[in-house]
């Protein structure tokens, strides 16, 4: 009796398993007709292709930018500090000038304002040294 009752269940089983996959069949059927009896659009691949070309170039070219921006700015900087050492370097250079023209200006008034005696009597002076001497 178990036996025909185990058989009993496994063939309705059977049965409704086999119910399930015609069911599952007949909409997949219909689901495939239902699709392919739609009108198609047709694909604009140019238009997409397009524009990803035109994002990637632009993205390219904004990278690009980006380098050529950083390089000239370097650049920039490099040749500012050229320039100002080049300025500073001319201006050590009229300073230790204008030092040196001082440095002589002062030695000649230095000399002017200590000599002894009046240029005039000077040759007079230099006798009384050499009288002195011997």
């Amino acid at each position: 009796m178990t036996l025909q009752r185990d058989t009993n269940d496994m063939k309705q089983i059977d049965e409704t398993f086999e119910q399930t996959l015609k069911d599952f069949r007949s909409s997949v059927h219909a689901w495939s007709d239902a699709e392919f009896g739609k009108p198609h659009k047709p694909v604009t691949v140019q238009r997409t292709s397009w524009r990803v070309a035109a994002a990637g170039a632009l993205g390219c070219l904004l990278a690009v930018g980006s380098v050529a921006g950083g390089l000239f700015e370097r650049h920039y900087v490099q040749e500012q500090s050229r320039i100002a050492a080049a300025a500073a370097e001319r201006q050590q250079k009229l300073a230790a000038e204008q030092r040196k023209q001082n440095e002589e200006l002062f030695a000649k008034v230095d000399g002017d304002v200590s000599r002894e005696v009046p240029s005039a009597m000077e040759p007079l002076a230099q006798m009384m040294a050499l009288d002195s001497t011997e």
